[in-house]
C-alpha cells in the first residue's frame, strides 16, 4: 500500500473542469409525476423483496408493498396511490427482476412540513425510535449500492464520528447539490436526527469546495436553528468543505480526508467508529420520523446530451426513458446512456433511438447521462504505471489486470484486489485505453468469492 498524502487521500484525478456540473446546478428541481411506475422488487444488487400485492389490488402512496428477503433488502413501499395492474418480471439492465407496476391514481400532496422549513425539536425523539423509523421506512443509501441503512446504525460497535456525504465527486451529477440548496431544512434535521441514532459525539456535512453555495445554505440553516434555541449544545453538527478531486466522495477517502483514519484491509468504517451516509439519506429520514414518509421518491439528474438537461423529483419505478423524453430526447445519434455517474455508472444502451426501454428508478439511482459515442482500441500496457498513481485504494490496477487474465487469482488476492473500489481512476488516467477497472473489480469479485469459501469451510 501506498503512503497516503498529508491531507486527504492517495491517487485521485480531476476528470472535468466543472462545465458538467454547470449543465444542470442553477436549475431547480421540478416534479414528475408519471402515469404508471414499475417498482423493483430489487432496489439493489442482491437486495431482493417479496411482492406482498397482486394486479388489481388499491394501494396508497408509502403503503408497504415488499419485505426483505435478502440482506441487502430493506422494506418496499408504494411510491404512487393507485391500482396494482401487474405483478410480472421486467428486463432492467440486462436482468429480469420481478416487479410491481402500478398504475398512477391520487397523487399525493406535496404541501410544505414544519420540519422542511425550521429546526424541529427532537428532543422527545429516542434513539429507539429513529433506529425503527430507518428500519421500516426502507431507507438505503441513496448515492452508492443501496446497502440499507439501519444496518450500519444498528452497530456493536462504539461510534464516534457521523459523515455525512454530500461531495457529489462523480461528473454531471448534481441532484445532491440541489438537495441540498432547495431541502437545507430536511437536511439539517435529518442529520440531527442521524447523529442522536448513531451515538456519535459529532456530524459533519461534506462536500466539495465547489459547492460553496450549499456550504453556506446549510450553515446558515445551522446558525438559526442554535439562535432559536432548538438545536442545543450537545448537536455538534459542522460543515466540512473539502478540496475538489475524485473520488472524494468515496467511503474510504471521505473518512481519510474528514478524520485522517484508514479503514482497515477488509474492515467496515464502524471499525474505526465512523458511521457514512448520503445527504440524500439524511432528507429521507426527516421525512420518515418527523412527516412519516417512507422512502418513495428521489431527485434524479437528467444530463449530458439531451436537449434541456434537469433535476426531477420522482417516483421511484419511473421510468428512465419517460425522463429523457421529458427532456426533450437525446441530441446526438451516436450515443450511450448511464445509469449514474460517468466513473462508475453501467452502460444501459448504445446508440439508444429513444424508443426501447432503458430502465427504473431505484432507490439508488442518482443520474441518467447520455454521452456521444467513443471508440477506441486497447493498445498493450506501456507499464507508466500510471494508474497505481491515480488509485485511491493504493492498488496497482496493471498488475492485478495482467493477473486477472490469465486466471492467477492467489496473485490477484496478493496484489490486494479485495480492495478495488471500482471508481473507473485507472482506466480514466490509462494511455492505452484498457479496461483496467472493469478487470480490476471482476478480480476483486473473485477474490472476495474465495475468501467466502475459505470462511464458510473454517465454520
Amino acid at each position: 500500500m501506498r503512503k497516503k498524502e498529508k491531507n486527504g487521500f492517495p491517487g485521485g484525478v480531476h476528470p472535468t473542469d466543472g462545465y458538467d456540473k454547470s449543465l444542470t446546478m442553477d436549475i431547480p428541481v421540478k416534479e414528475f409525476w408519471p402515469d404508471q411506475v414499475t417498482v423493483l422488487s430489487e432496489q439493489s444488487f442482491g437486495g431482493k423483496c417479496g411482492l406482498r400485492v397482486k394486479p388489481g389490488d388499491q394501494v396508497k402512496a408509502g403503503e408497504l408493498i415488499g419485505v426483505p428477503e435478502a440482506f441487502m433488502a430493506a422494506p418496499l413501499h408504494a411510491s404512487v396511490s393507485g391500482e396494482v395492474l401487474d405483478v410480472k418480471e421486467v428486463s432492467n439492465q440486462g436482468r429480469d427482476i420481478l416487479a410491481c407496476i402500478i398504475k398512477t391514481g391520487e397523487k399525493v400532496s406535496s404541501e410544505e412540513k414544519s420540519y422542511e422549513r425550521e429546526a424541529a425539536d427532537i428532543s422527545g425523539i429516542s434513539r429507539d425510535e429513529i433506529l425503527a423509523g430507518i428500519r421500516d421506512g426502507g431507507l438505503t443509501g441513496m448515492g452508492g449500492a443501496g446497502f440499507p441503512t439501519h444496518k450500519k446504525y444498528e452497530t456493536d460497535k462504539e461510534i464516534d464520528a457521523l459523515l455525512i456525504n454530500g461531495a457529489e465527486c462523480e461528473p454531471f451529477l448534481t441532484c445532491d447539490y440541489r438537495l441540498m440548496l432547495e431541502h437545507r431544512w430536511s437536511v439539517v434535521n435529518g442529520v440531527r436526527l442521524m447523529l442522536k441514532g448513531s451515538g456519535a459525539k459529532t456530524a459533519y456535512i461534506c462536500m466539495e469546495d465547489n459547492k460553496p453555495e450549499a456550504a453556506k445554505a446549510l450553515s446558515e440553516a445551522l446558525e438559526a436553528g442554535k439562535k432559536s434555541g432548538v438545536i442545543g449544545t450537545e448537536e455538534d453538527v459542522q460543515i466540512k468543505v473539502l478540496p475538489t478531486k475524485y473520488p472524494q466522495g468515496g467511503e474510504r477517502q471521505l473518512i481519510e480526508s474528514v478524520l485522517g483514519r484508514e479503514v482497515p484491509m477488509g474492515g467496515l468504517p464502524a471499525d474505526v467508529g465512523v458511521i457514512v451516509s448520503n445527504v440524500g439519506t439524511s432528507k429521507a429520514v426527516a421525512d420518515m420520523i418527523l412527516g412519516r414518509q417512507p422512502l418513495t421518491r428521489r431527485i434524479v439528474t437528467v444530463t449530458g446530451w439531451v436537449k434541456n438537461p434537469g433535476n426531477y423529483l420522482v417516483p421511484i419505478g419511473t421510468s428512465a426513458k419517460e425522463l429523457v423524453q421529458l427532456c426533450g430526447g437525446v441530441t446526438v445519434k451516436n450515443n450511450r446512456v448511464i445509469a449514474g455517474g460517468p466513473m462508475t455508472g453501467p452502460c444501459v444502451a448504445s446508440d439508444w433511438e429513444g424508443e426501447s426501454e432503458l430502465f427504473y428508478i431505484t432507490k439508488n439511482t442518482s443520474g441518467i447521462l447520455v454521452l456521444p459515442d467513443s471508440q477506441w482500441e486497447e493498445q498493450p500496457c506501456i507499464r507508466c504505471e500510471g494508474c497505481a498513481k491515480v488509485c485511491p485504494a493504493g492498488l496497482i490496477p496493471y498488475q492485478i489486470e495482467f493477473a486477472y487474465m490469465e486466471e492467477d487469482y492467489d496473485l490477484c488476492e496478493s496484489l490486494y484486489a479485495s480492495e478495488c473500489i471500482a471508481c473507473g481512476c485507472c482506466s480514466y488516467t490509462c494511455p492505452a485505453k484498457r479496461e483496467l477497472s472493469v478487470r480490476t473489480r471482476m478480480a476483486r469479485d473473485v477474490v472476495k468469492q474465495r475468501m467466502r469459501e475459505r470462511a464458510v469451510k473454517k465454520s
